[in-house]
C-alpha cells in the first residue's frame, strides 16, 4: 500500500482515440506523444521541470524506439531528463503508474511523468536473420497481427480466451450482446452538452496533413454506433462463442500522460488544491493458460486487500474490457451489476490503442469520482499473457 503518491487534480490528459488507419495512422506514436505533451504543458503554463523522469509506456515498435523516453524528453523540451521505456502489453499504463508511485514513495524523484504513446495503425513488420533457414529464409513477424492471433506460450488467440472464460463461467452470447449496447449508451453519456465529460479531460492533438496544412483531432474517431437490432444480426467470430466484432473492442491509436507526485506538489499542480487523489494499491495476477479475461479478478482482490476493503466500498470501477466476457466475469465473481460500471465510456467502445488505454480509463475514473464527491476508484484490465492488474485510488 502506498502513503506518499499522489496525482495533482487535471494533472493528465488523454488524447482522442482514433480508429486504425484514422488521422494518427501515419505518425510516429512516440513523437505524436511528445508533441501532445509539450502542447499540453504550454495550455498549462507549466514549465519542463515540472517533471523530473518518465516512464514511457509503449507497445509497438516505432523507428527510434532504442532512444524511447529520452528522445521523448528532448521532443518536449527536457533535454536533460531522464527516463525509462516500459513495455507490458495492454496493462503498460498501470505499470507505468505502479513504478511512478513506488519511486515517489521511496524518495527517488518527486514528479515523474507517466507517457503512454501506442500506434496499432501501421504497425512493424520485423525481420531477423536466418542463415540455417531454406536459402537464408528470414524470420518475420508482424507486431499486430501475429501477436493478436496467438500467444506463443499457448498458441492460442485472445478471442479463444475470452471464449474460454465466457463457456467456464457459463456467459451467453445474449447477455454479451446487452452488454454491448450498454457499453455504448455509456459512452453516449460521456458525449452530452457538447461532450462536456470528455472536455474535463482530453486534449485535442495537432496532425500534420502536410507541409502547408495542420488539423486539430479534437474527438474520437471511427466509433461504431451500437443497436440491438444491429448487434443481432452479427455473426459470433469463433463458431458457437458469444463475441461478435459488436461485443469486443477494435485497434485505435492514441495517447495519455499522467503526472504522479507527492501530496504537497500535487496540491501546488492541482487546478482544485482541495482535492486529494492518492494512489492506495496495485495489484497484479496471471491466471491459467488462455484464460486472459479471468485475470483481472484476482488482481483487483490484491489490490483491494492490500488497502483493507471489498468491492462493495468502490465507487467508481472501471475495466480495460477487450470483450464483453472480461465484465461480465468480473460482475459475476464479484456479485455486482455487470451494467453499472464503466460509466462514460471503455475500451469496448472507444478502441484499445493498448499502452494508454488504461491510462484513459484512469482519467475517466477520477473525474467521474469527483462528480459523485469523491471515493474509492478501482481500474482494472487484462493483458497479453493471461495477466491482469490493478490499480485502487482514493479521492476526496
Amino acid at each position: 500500500m502506498f502513503e506518499k503518491a499522489y496525482i495533482p487534480y487535471g494533472g493528465y490528459f488523454s488524447s482522442p482515440f482514433c480508429k486504425w488507419q484514422g488521422s494518427f495512422a501515419n505518425i510516429n506514436s512516440i513523437e505524436l506523444g511528445a508533441r501532445t505533451v509539450k502542447r499540453w504543458l504550454e495550455a498549462k503554463k507549466w514549465e519542463t521541470s515540472v517533471f523530473d523522469y518518465t516512464y514511457l509506456g509503449i507497445t509497438i515498435g516505432q523507428h527510434r524506439v532504442f532512444y524511447g523516453s529520452t528522445w521523448a524528453n528532448a521532443m518536449i523540451g527536457a533535454q536533460n531528463t531522464p527516463g525509462v521505456t516500459l513495455m507490458q502489453a495492454c496493462s503498460t499504463s498501470t505499470t507505468c503508474i505502479y513504478n511512478a508511485a513506488m519511486a515517489v514513495e521511496q524518495g527517488v524523484v518527486t514528479s515523474p511523468m507517466c507517457l503512454m504513446v501506442d500506434r496499432t495503425s501501421n504497425g512493424p513488420h520485423t525481420i531477423w536473420p536466418n542463415p540455417n533457414g531454406p536459402g537464408g529464409e528470414v524470420i518475420s513477424e508482424n507486431w499486430n497481427m501475429d501477436n493478436m492471433a496467438a500467444d506463443p506460450s499457448t498458441g492460442k488467440g485472445m478471442i479463444i480466451t475470452a471464449e474460454n472464460v465466457a463457456k467456464e463461467a457459463g456467459l451467453t452470447r445474449e447477455e454479451a450482446d446487452d452488454l454491448a449496447l450498454r457499453r455504448y449508451e455509456q459512452y453516449q453519456d460521456a458525449l452530452k452538452d457538447d461532450r462536456a465529460f470528455q472536455k474535463r479531460y482530453m486534449f485535442p492533438v495537432e496532425v500534420a496533413v502536410n507541409r502547408k496544412k495542420n488539423i486539430l483531432v479534437e474527438a474520437d474517431e471511427g466509433i461504431t454506433p451500437s443497436t440491438r437490432e444491429g448487434l443481432s444480426k452479427l455473426r459470433p467470430v469463433v463458431q458457437d462463442g458469444i463475441h461478435t466484432f459488436g461485443a469486443q473492442t477494435h485497434p485505435a491509436d492514441g495517447n495519455a500522460a499522467i503526472v504522479v507526485t507527492t501530496r504537497e506538489r500535487a496540491r501546488e499542480l492541482s487546478t482544485s488544491p482541495e482535492r486529494e487523489i492518492k494512489v492506495l494499491s496495485y495489484g497484479f495476477h496471471r491466471t491459467r493458460p488462455a484464460h486472459m479475461p479471468a485475470a483481472p479478478v484476482p488482481a483487483s482482490e490484491m489490490a483491494l486487500a492490500s488497502a483493507g476493503i471489498s468491492i462493495k466500498d468502490v465507487a467508481v470501477i472501471k475495466t480495460h474490457n477487450p470483450f464483453a466476457a472480461n465484465d461480465l466475469f468480473m460482475a459475476k465473481e464479484f456479485g455486482i451489476d455487470a451494467h453499472s460500471f464503466n460509466n462514460y465510456g471503455s475500451s469496448m467502445v472507444f478502441g484499445h490503442p493498448q499502452a494508454p488505454t488504461i491510462g484513459r480509463l484512469l482519467i475517466e475514473g477520477i473525474e467521474e469520482t469527483v462528480l459523485l464527491g469523491g471515493g474509492y476508484l478501482l481500474v482494472a484490465g487484462c493483458a497479453a499473457g493471461d495477466t491482469g492488474a490493478a490499480l485502487l485510488l482514493k479521492i476526496s
